[in-house]
């Protein structure tokens, strides 16, 4: 039995299940990633946001 809540990015909805019974879409785990104050990706993740106010112009 499965013990984690699942939720399916298809239908918007959570389930018990690794596969959605509404549409069949595989489902995922809503977990946040672990918070460490040691940052490992913190630059990467800033450079693509970066990019991305470029591509709007907001930036």
């Amino acid at each position: 039995m499965v013990d984690k809540l699942h939720y399916c990015s298809g239908c918007q909805q959570y389930t018990m299940h690794d596969k959605c019974p509404k549409c069949g879409t595989e489902t995922h785990i809503p977990k946040p990633p672990k918070f460490s104050l040691v940052d490992k990706y913190g630059a990467y993740r800033r450079e693509v946001k970066k990019k991305k106010l470029i591509e709007k112009g907001l930036y």
